[in-house]
């Protein structure tokens, strides 16, 4: 019964760690989601890219979205940092994109402070379509990608989102450890019998 005691505490904290992994994982609401995208979802266009906009909800005034970018081969491709226009359009020069499958991840945060991180892929082929530099962007003078302005980007998340991520594998990794040891503690040796001659 004592054992039962001594992890019932470790137990509660474990499953509360975990439904907050859950829970943290869903998407804020609605209103910081992508409107529109160039190169967007799904897209094939020719190469020549030079800059990607993203169109959200409103989003909180004084803060700038993350953007990364990341190639067919896997390597990190170059992103200047991020201007906002009109509190909803968000415009990025990017290097030069080769051709192939490129897969573009963000973090934005709503006018009333819900963050929220997702990512989708665009390919760049030859024969395709040119993206047309967005309006909102065109006026523009984008600091250049490679220049100190790259998004700011853990393993291809967001830096806030990375470090959420990171808190929570650290407390689960925690909470872990000092379950395996109260359940040490709790195992007691058996006892040894003294054989009498």
């Amino acid at each position: 019964m004592r054992g039962l005691r001594l992890l019932r505490a470790p137990a509660v904290l474990l499953g509360c760690l975990c439904a907050l992994l859950f829970l943290g994982g869903t998407p804020a609401s609605a209103h910081t989601a992508l409107k529109d995208a160039t190169p967007g979802p799904g897209a094939k266009v020719a190469p020549g890219v030079d800059v990607v906009a993203l169109t959200f909800g409103r989003l909180k005034s004084g803060t700038t979205p993350t953007i990364g970018l990341t190639g067919p081969d896997g390597a990190t491709v170059p992103v200047g940092r991020p201007l906002v226009v009109d509190d909803s359009a968000t415009c990025a020069a990017v290097a030069s994109l080769s051709a192939g499958v490129h897969t573009l991840s963000y973090t934005v945060t709503s006018a009333d402070g819900d963050t929220q991180s997702s990512a989708f892929q665009f390919e760049v082929a030859d024969g395709a379509e040119n993206a047309a530099t967005p309006s909102a962007c065109r006026e523009l003078s984008l600091p250049a990608p490679g220049a100190g302005g790259e998004s700011d980007t853990i393993l291809g998340l967001g830096r806030t989102t990375a470090l959420v991520v990171f808190s929570v594998v650290g407390v689960v990794a925690v909470g872990g450890g000092v379950l395996a040891v109260r359940t040490m503690r709790g195992a007691k040796p058996p006892e040894r019998r003294r054989v009498t001659m």
